[in-house]
C-alpha cells in the first residue's frame, strides 16, 4: 500500500509478470488502485467483470474492447470508463502501455486470484 502524500516513480514500483504477454506495476491506497500494464500485441484479456469501477487510459498502442455488444478502439491518449459489473474483454492491437484505475481496490489482484490475466 502507498501512503498518502507519497511521490512515486513507476520505475521503482516492483513489476509483476503475469504471463509472457502481460506485466504490471500496482499502487493503491484504501479506496483506489492504479496499475500500469504492459500488454503485448495480439494478447486477449478474456471477458470478465468485477464490482470495481474502472478507467483504462492508454498511453502507447491501442486496445480493442468488446463491451455491451459493441467493439470500441481505445488508442493513445484516450481512455474508457467501465461501470461496475459490466462484462468486458480487450485485445491489444499493438504493444500497449496503459493505466487502469479502480475503485474500490481490486482485492482479487492483491490476492493473486486474477487467473483470467495470468493465463493469457
Amino acid at each position: 500500500m502507498i501512503a498518502p502524500l507519497t511521490v512515486v516513480d513507476w520505475e521503482k514500483v516492483p513489476e509483476e509478470k503475469l504471463s509472457e504477454n502481460i506485466s504490471r506495476r500496482l499502487v493503491y491506497m484504501d479506496k483506489v488502485m492504479m496499475a500500469r500494464l504492459f500488454i503485448r500485441k495480439g494478447t486477449v484479456v478474456p471477458e470478465h467483470h468485477h464490482e470495481n469501477e474502472q478507467i483504462t487510459w492508454v498511453f502507447k498502442g491501442a486496445l480493442e474492447f468488446r463491451i455491451q455488444g459493441k467493439t470500441v478502439i481505445v488508442g493513445e491518449n484516450r481512455f474508457i470508463l467501465i461501470p461496475s459489473n459490466v462484462p468486458h474483454s480487450a485485445k491489444a492491437i499493438d504493444d500497449t502501455v496503459e493505466v487502469d484505475i479502480f475503485s474500490p481496490v481490486r482485492k482479487d489482484w492483491l490476492e493473486g486470484k486474477d487467473s483470467y490475466l495470468r493465463n493469457t
